[in-house]
């Protein structure tokens, strides 16, 4: 294993095009899941110059049944989508909330994917796809997250708060950043790269060396609030390296659901199955299955078997068993890798990780999925019902099935 080595991870903010078709695929599902908790939601979203579209497969009781919409439904789909938009603070020439042209293209699911995921009489619900999906955990950071991810998804969580409350006027919502760490052992020692590219309003760039200098300054200030000083004394800055950032957003680029999968997760310091999460109801083994993984290898860690653990486990459609479990302390562990594979299928209120018992284990079958589409799926907590994947109710269980 490498001692000493450099990693980078990067962040996109809420105002990020794809991040704006994944908040709106995550609204929709949201919606759906309020009216019906056992809704079938798949929802992608195109956005792009004053123009959203949506496109996907729905089955809905109060909403969507027999190829008919409920009356007011796709006005309230279309609300719903507005809103979103005004939330993340789209009010620009080229995006703005109320002016876009808007596009619905949802439509029923396909009988014959219904009826390999529904539960029967004599079968329990099967998986919604097949596919491989990996959890991960690491002790860099206080909620078991690669630091460099962390610190980059604290960065434009700050810089979107101080642009909502009026404390940062000069920001506009689309920016993205990136941090590179220089490691020794298994631990960051440096941050020895910074990168902040921030949407701005018009003059804060080149054309202004003052006004450029001020949301330099507030940058930095930013980096310095969020990533600890000792990290910070070899650090390279690169703070809207093109020179000028006005034009942003779905106007600038065009923005799909699912494009952010690796800032979604583990910022490329774990496997990915391939999948993403936002637009999918948690019947979508992409979505629970990634949850659950992250779940348990979460509580691995924070168990005090390991200091990092990967999890993949993986599914076909249709079938409720997982076809396999697989877990990797990456030479970390206090105990073997086989056992800790062993302690988990044993636990009986994981159910043997079936889908339903998945989501009845984290109580997926809510409206909680907004909240998720930016600054990552992972290492975050709120009030109430969102993020339960995050909890650590497991390591007791672990403890005790590991003697």
């Amino acid at each position: 294993m490498r001692t000493n080595y450099l990693f980078t991870s990067e962040s996109v903010s809420e105002g990020h095009p794809d991040k704006v078709a994944d908040q709106i695929s995550d609204a929709i599902v949201d919606l759906f899941l309020s009216k019906d908790p056992e809704a079938r939601i798949a929802c992608e979203t195109l956005t792009t110059t004053q123009f959203v579209a949506l496109a996907g497969e729905i089955r809905c009781k109060g909403v969507f049944e027999n190829g008919e919409w409920a009356p007011g439904a796709k006005e309230e789909i279309e609300a719903t989508v507005r809103a979103t938009v005004k939330r993340i603070g789209y009010e620009q020439d080229g995006f703005h909330w109320e002016k876009f042209v808007f596009l619905n293209r949802l439509h029923g699911q396909s009988a014959h994917i219904a009826q390999g995921v529904d539960a029967g009489e004599n079968k329990d619900e099967g998986a919604g796809d097949q596919g491989i999906m990996f959890g991960y955990a690491t002790d860099e950071t206080p909620d078991l997250m690669p630091a460099t991810l962390y610190y980059s998804h604290k960065i434009l969580e700050r810089m979107a708060a101080d642009r909502h409350s009026g404390a940062a006027p000069f920001l506009e919502p689309d920016a993205k950043s990136q941090v590179t760490l220089r490691y020794e052992g298994s631990l960051p020692v440096a941050a020895t790269a910074v990168v902040v590219s921030t949407q701005h309003k018009a003059g804060y760039d080149e054309s202004d060396p003052v006004r450029q200098a001020e949301l330099e300054a507030y940058v930095k200030k930013v980096v310095a609030e969020v990533i600890p000083p000792v990290l910070l004394r070899e650090t390279e800055y690169f703070i809207n390296p093109t020179g000028s950032f006005e034009i942003g957003g779905p106007d600038g680029d065009a923005g799909l659901t699912g494009r952010k999968i690796i800032v979604d997760t583990y910022g490329g310091a774990a496997p990915h199955g391939g999948g993403a999460f936002s637009g999918k109801d948690p019947t979508k083994v992409d979505r629970s299955a990634a949850y659950i993984t992250r779940y348990l290898a979460k509580n691995v860690v924070a168990a005090g078997l390991a200091t990092r653990c990967t999890i993949q486990i993986a599914y076909a459609i249709g079938v409720s068993k997982p076809l396999s479990l697989y877990v990797d302390t990456h030479e970390t562990g206090t105990v073997g890798d086989d056992a800790i594979e062993q302690a988990i299928l044993g636990i009986a209120k994981l159910g043997g990780l079936t889908p339903r018992s998945i989501r009845t284990h984290l109580g997926l079958n809510k409206p909680i999925y907004q909240p998720t589409a930016a600054y990552g799926h992972f290492g975050r907590t709120a009030e109430g019902d969102f993020f339960p994947w995050e909890r650590l109710d497991l390591v007791d269980d672990l403890k005790a099935a590991l003697g």
